[in-house]
């Protein structure tokens, strides 16, 4: 990443301009128009799913399936992701039936549409781990409209004071729901290790942890493809957070040791991302993540040399631009996520003092 302390957030969902040097991008700028399948290779066609927010798109991906197609990641379930959605099916598209929809994690970007493609036809098959599928029907069952007390004094632990806890409670609670089309009741279960056949091809399934708990990437051993949603991105971080359900947890120190696990990978795949164009140098890039997350624990450490800090007093070394409400979600949890980390490798301890946490030296 360009470097680890001069980063600009570009998303509420805490994804980061990065360095891309050494990546090569076979398809330079050209990325598929509004409407348009850009075919990858034989079998497989790219789209970008509109959406709302700073993002504005996240990438599909359309591989034949025998008489069907297979869907990859559908966007939110907001007008103009279903609205793109009904331009290529009745386009591109047009006279041939989505049989399974695989949704490679449960941000709404990314399984938003696919309670609704489902429908569309006539009940596909939908396709994921069991934790993301779990947590997506958790977080959209959730119905309450008021947030709950753990998250109140979550924030006020982070460090946030009574005018940011209170805008905060503002906005709601059940807003997870909102971005998701109704799910079925019924999905078929991938996990770690699984080889699906595709059309002609296996692609082995491999999961990654810290941007979300059992994130499904694929890879097709040969015709060196890989599948990556969000566990790698070309030019964006992947937001890693702590959040108010994760207290005990360690994502961070999961997404590093995802690093090291898909290094495993061979070099030469090709890159399917989430987010981004497709690209070349998979072994250049994990190097490129693992280090910049080092390089910011350091500087946590550096700072508390002047005493313990909150969450909140580590957003001057994790990020450039001052954290105003559009994004202090998401900028805690990423402070979170690395103290948590220097607590766990015995770099730091935790004190709670009025119910706010503060991290110190050991």
């Amino acid at each position: 990443m360009a470097t680890a302390y001069q980063r600009t957030l570009i998303s509420d969902e805490g994804l980061t301009p990065t360095s891309w040097a050494g990546l090569n991008f076979p398809f330079g700028d050209r990325g598929p128009q509004p409407g348009e399948l850009l075919t990858v290779m034989d079998g497989i066609r790219w789209w970008r799913v509109p959406m709302s927010g700073p993002l504005k798109h996240v990438n599909g991906l359309i591989l034949d399936d025998g008489a069907d197609l297979l869907a990859i990641d559908t966007g939110t379930a907001g007008p103009r992701s279903t609205e793109a959605w009904k331009t290529v099916i009745d386009g591109p598209l047009a006279g041939q039936r989505i049989g399974r929809i695989l949704c490679t994690h449960m941000h709404p970007d990314h399984v938003g549409l696919a309670g609704w493609l489902s429908r569309r036809f006539d009940d596909a098959d939908i396709v994921m781990t069991r934790t993301e599928w779990l947590m997506v029907r958790l977080f959209s069952a959730d119905s309450r409209p008021e947030v709950p007390e753990e998250q109140l004094a979550f924030w006020r632990g982070c460090g946030w004071d009574a005018e940011q806890v209170s805008r905060g409670a503002g906005r709601g609670w059940s807003n997870f729901g909102k971005m998701i089309a109704r799910m079925p009741l019924m999905y078929t279960r991938i996990q770690d290790g699984d080889v699906l056949r595709i059309g002609g091809s296996d692609w082995h399934v491999i999961t990654g942890s810290g941007h979300s708990p059992e994130h499904a990437c694929l890879v097709d051993y040969e015709r060196r493809v890989l599948v990556a949603g969000d566990q790698v991105l070309p030019k964006i971080s992947s937001n890693i957070s702590m959040h108010v359900s994760q207290i005990n947890e360690d994502p961070l120190g999961d997404w590093l040791a995802s690093i090291e696990k898909f290094k495993q990978l061979p070099e030469d795949l090709l890159v399917l991302p989430g987010h981004g164009d497709p690209f070349y140098g998979l072994h250049t890039r994990l190097d490129a993540l693992r280090d910049e997350h080092l390089d910011r624990l350091d500087a946590i450490v550096a700072l508390m040399a002047d005493g313990p800090v909150r969450a909140t007093d580590c957003f001057k070394v994790l990020f450039r631009r001052p954290i105003g409400p559009d994004v202090i979600g998401m900028a805690t949890g990423e402070s979170l996520a690395h103290l948590r980390r220097l607590v766990v490798e015995g770099r730091a301890v935790r004190e709670v003092k009025d119910g706010v946490w503060w991290y110190g030296r050991v």
